[in-house]
Parts: C-alpha cells; sequence; structure tokens
C-alpha cells in the first residue's frame, strides 16, 4: 500500500509542476473559460486523459522507441506548429467581433475533450516527455503490477485535473472584472501566446531537420 501511495503522490506532483507551465492547452483553458465556464478546464483535461491512456497502453506494447525517432518529433512539431499558427491567426481576426455578452448563440461550441486531445496531441514535448519520464515512471510502477501502474496514471491525471480546474474557475469567477476591452486583450494575449509557441515549434524541427 505505501508503495501505491508513493507512486500516486510523486505523480501528482510531477503532473502539476509539469501543468503549471505555460503551453497550448493552457492557453485554450484561459481563452475558452471566460465564455465556457468552470468545466471548461476538466473537459479539456478529459479529452487530454484519453489522449494519454491511449499513449500509456501503446508504451506498454513497446511504442517508446518510436516516439524517440527524429522524424516523429519533426513531424509532429511542424504539423502542431501549423495548427498552433492557424488558431492564433484565427482569433486575432475575431478579435474586434468578441463579446462577453452573448446570448448563447454568438458562443462557438467548439468541442473541449476534441480540443484537450488536439493540443496535446500537437505539442511534440509532451510526446518526448512521455517516452523519457513517462516511460521511466511506467517501468517503475510495473514493479507494483497493473494497479501500479494505475496508481502512476491516476495520480498523474488528477494532477492535471487539479490544475486546470482551478484555473477555469478563476478565470470564469473573474469574468464579471472583465470588460469587451479587458477580454479582448486576454484573448489577443492568448493568441499571441500560440503564435510564440507556433514559431517555437516550428524552429524546434527545422532544427532536428538540418541538423
Amino acid at each position: 500500500m505505501a508503495l501505491f501511495i508513493t507512486l500516486f503522490v510523486t505523480s501528482f506532483i510531477v503532473a502539476l509542476s509539469g501543468a503549471i507551465m505555460p503551453g497550448p492547452l493552457l492557453t485554450v483553458t484561459i481563452t475558452e473559460s471566460s465564455r465556457r465556464g468552470a468545466m471548461t478546464g476538466p473537459l479539456l483535461i478529459a479529452g487530454h486523459a484519453i489522449l494519454e491512456l491511449a499513449l500509456v497502453l501503446a508504451l506498454l506494447m513497446g511504442l517508446a522507441p518510436l516516439l524517440k525517432m527524429e522524424p516523429v518529433f519533426i513531424v509532429i512539431a511542424l504539423a502542431g506548429s501549423a495548427v498552433l499558427l492557424w488558431m492564433g491567426i484565427g482569433m486575432l481576426k475575431s478579435l474586434p467581433t468578441m463579446t462577453l455578452v452573448t446570448d448563447g448563440s454568438h458562443v462557438r461550441r467548439k468541442n473541449l475533450i476534441l480540443s484537450g486531445i488536439l493540443m496535446s496531441l500537437v505539442n511534440p514535448y509532451w510526446s518526448i516527455w512521455w517516452a523519457t519520464i513517462g516511460l521511466g515512471y511506467i517501468l517503475h510502477s510495473m514493479n507494483a503490477g497493473t494497479m501500479g501502474v494505475v496508481a502512476f496514471f491516476t495520480g498523474h491525471i488528477l494532477g492535471d485535473l487539479f490544475w486546470y480546474a482551478a484555473v477555469s474557475t478563476a478565470i470564469w469567477k473573474g469574468r464579471q472584472l472583465l470588460s469587451d476591452r479587458g477580454y479582448r486583450i486576454l484573448i489577443g494575449t492568448c493568441a499571441a501566446c500560440l503564435i510564440v509557441f507556433s514559431c517555437l515549434f516550428a524552429w524546434s524541427g527545422m532544427q532536428k531537420l538540418i541538423a
């Protein structure tokens, strides 16, 4: 039992420390929570968790060497860069018409679970983390059997969920303090962040490509 608790707690802490770092998923959480509510973060993490569960199963079946290959990193980095650039530019173009006061029909009903999957998938460092740190955790957890892997994965997802739920709740509760102008500044900042992430991912991919 002590081993299961240790796996759960350490996995929770590691996941929380990673979730706090800025990235595409956090940016989308901030963007959508203003209009979609406190469930935005949990729904995005639900998609994130579905993808990570599939990846954990794939790693257990021997996928790790594939994820460590440079061509895989390059493809994910460049494709992810294109997706983030497209999203960022789209957000900037829609800024003039964005408002917090809507009748509900104005809000684009983006599927948040699918967005959680996509924002994780386009981040090349997410797959690298799982092919290295994540795989190490899985192999260590396997010493405690199937329940060890379950304890690790549960702690990992709950660490992500804790932070993203907190962010969504804070943004949703604070929306009353935002004017439309402040809201547009927030969305514009998030769009700029996505474009920056796009450039960073493209640069990372190009460095590997020309090396």
